[in-house]
């Protein structure tokens, strides 16, 4: 990114680093492919370099993004440096307690799965989520997907970009060879896809679908082609306060959301910063859940994961909470506003020591233009005690985020569509939540998430009863609804029960109908659900491709009967087609 000729106060460019870190680090001597499918070499940003060691591809699960390879630069001071494997353990710490609870964890939740209990509440009731499609399927991937170019490569396999044979959609698959999984590294990876699928945000990259086959094991995920959020930045001719504000505002709304589903992530960095697209109002996503972590609040963690300019230092001491997101959040807004991180040094060892003493400073030179509102914000953040740290959600709400981003005007007609929204039959729920999470395209969504983001006033990732009844008031001042008219909406809407409307279930009740049913999209989704091409939906069919729900034989062929119109044990396409378009 080149500097600017003239800089207003409220416009920043990202200025010269002034100390040099050296070119080459051990283990960094050649550039690889990471999960993202990005070539990472040495890069300028603003006059510093920023080297990126390869990553590994069995390390975590990531969306690809097709960007060129990076350019090379003469500049041999290093900004974006990765955290090694050293022997302060900063980056992806393998530790035998850390095994021993994902496996705990997964024992117990199967036992509460298969208690008494909750298998009465499941007979009773069947919860809808995108999260039902993500299961491990066997069968040849070819069969569903052509595979185009390699993205990239590493250790342990392959990314591609590939094209869904019945969508069309364009999405990333990575390929992880089963051979060379270790055992633990196979519990980390299905402990991340574990909460990788049940993230319903915005600014979260998205899991599609999960196969196998007797070597590889496949991840489909969402493909985003705008690159890492740095690389964006660098192509910029100026860099604002505002600009900066809107991308924090777009990771704290996806911490803040983790955070109230006591997931932790643990390795925020820029790297894990992608853009959808290449377009100026591209959506920004979090990636990289290898490391996080479901919590329990209260309970101190103790395993040390991160990157070295991002690490908190709590986390180094082995005794930390939720909040070393926060931190790794103000060390990124730290390198947004002046180019270059608040705890610096040559090596790893000299980074982390200073990132444990916990001392920065605003040099007037690179800060006199920034606002003190955004220093603020940064100081918060930075708080070395935890417990006088702020929250994700104070830093989003913080008056430098709010003051320095806009909020689309309300769309009448989503509005509109999601009060009239109404579909109790379980199955249509399925199907339609099939259709806006594996067929309807980021473009189609893009307008109605912007409004999602401009009603979720606090910014967790749903929608509330509070946050619905103000809108409902605002936009319908003639026709105010009550308290009694919201709950109904949400009653209607809330299809897995959660007590709150989801990102996806806000996007089926209030697509337009004629878009979100289209001719072409029912008949390419009973081609889907019709996995045999006998131009009938049979019970298995659906149990196989609805994987993530569990429902016994009774409630499978409740499920059937519900649609089967002529009673022949299965659903014919027009049985579909009426059972999608039909009211209620």
């Amino acid at each position: 990114m080149g500097c600017c000729a003239s800089i207003d106060a409220n416009e920043t460019s990202l200025p010269p680093k002034k100390s040099n870190v050296d070119d080459k680090q051990p283990g960094t001597e050649d550039a690889s492919a990471n999960l993202s499918g990005t070539v990472q070499n040495n890069r300028s940003f603003s006059g510093k370099s920023i080297k990126v060691p390869p990553l590994d591809l069995g390390k975590a699960v990531q969306n690809a993004p097709v960007t060129a390879p990076a350019k090379k630069h003469s500049t041999k001071s290093s900004l974006k440096q990765e955290g090694k494997k050293t022997n302060e353990g900063v980056v992806a710490v393998k530790e035998e307690e850390e095994v021993a609870v994902i496996q705990q964890y997964k024992s117990t939740s199967q036992k509460l799965d298969d208690s008494p209990e909750n298998k009465g509440a499941k007979e009773k009731k069947m919860n809808v989520s995108p999260d039902i499609f993500v299961s491990l399927k066997k069968g040849l991937i070819s069969d569903y997907y052509k595979i185009g170019k390699t993205l990239g490569e590493g250790a342990y396999g392959k990314v591609y970009q590939v094209q869904h044979r019945t969508t069309s959609m364009i999405r990333a698959m990575k390929a992880i060879k089963k051979k060379s999984v270790l055992k633990e590294e196979q519990e980390k990876l299905f402990s991340e896809v574990s909460i990788l699928k049940d993230l319903d945000h915005p600014n979260i990259v998205k899991l599609y679908e999960l196969f196998q086959d007797e070597n590889y094991y496949y991840l489909v995920t969402e493909f985003c082609t705008g690159g890492e959020l740095f690389d964006r930045i660098q192509a910029m001719h100026s860099f604002t306060e505002k600009i900066a504000a809107e991308y924090m505002k777009q990771i704290l709304s996806a911490v803040v959301y983790c955070h109230s589903k006591n997931i932790v992530h643990r390795d925020l960095k820029p790297e894990n910063l992608l853009l959808d697209s290449k377009g100026p109002d591209a959506h920004l996503k979090v990636i990289d859940f290898g490391t996080s972590k479901k919590f329990s609040t209260g309970i101190q963690m103790t395993q040390k994961f991160g990157t070295a300019y991002y690490i908190a230092p709590e986390v180094l001491n082995k005794n930390y909470n939720e909040k070393c997101d926060v931190w790794s959040c103000g060390v990124i807004l730290y390198i947004l506003l002046c180019g270059y991180p608040p705890f610096g040094g040559a090596n790893d060892r000299e980074i982390l020591q200073r990132v444990k003493l916990g001392s920065f400073k605003f040099d007037e030179e690179d800060w006199g233009k920034i606002s003190t509102d955004a220093k603020n914000l940064i100081k918060k953040m930075l708080t070395f005690n935890p417990a006088d740290r702020i929250t994700a959600r104070q830093a989003l709400n913080d008056k430098w985020i709010q003051n320095n981003t806009s909020s689309t005007p309300l769309d009448q007609k989503a509005l509109k569509n999601l009060s009239d929204f109404s579909s109790r039959n379980k199955l249509k729920q399925a199907i339609l939540t099939f259709i806006v999470t594996q067929m309807t395209s980021q473009q189609e969504k893009d307008e109605l998430q912007k409004t999602f983001q401009s009603l979720d006033k606090d910014g967790n990732g749903v929608l509330t009863k509070e946050e619905l009844l103000e809108a409902y008031k605002k936009v319908f001042a003639d026709k105010a609804s009550s308290e009694l008219d919201i709950i109904k909406i949400i009653e209607e809407v809330d299809i897995n029960n959660s007590g709150y409307i989801d990102f996806t279930e806000f996007i089926i009740a209030s697509m337009n109908r004629e878009k979100l049913l289209s001719q072409k999209k029912l008949e390419q989704a009973f081609q889907l659900f019709d996995q045999d091409n006998d131009g009938f939906i049979t019970r298995s069919e659906l149990a196989n491709i609805m994987g993530g729900i569990e429902l016994d034989d009774e409630q499978w062929k409740k499920l059937v009967e519900e649609v089967d119109t002529n009673k022949d044990g299965k659903i014919s396409q027009e049985e579909f087609k009426n059972l999608l378009v039909k009211i209620g």
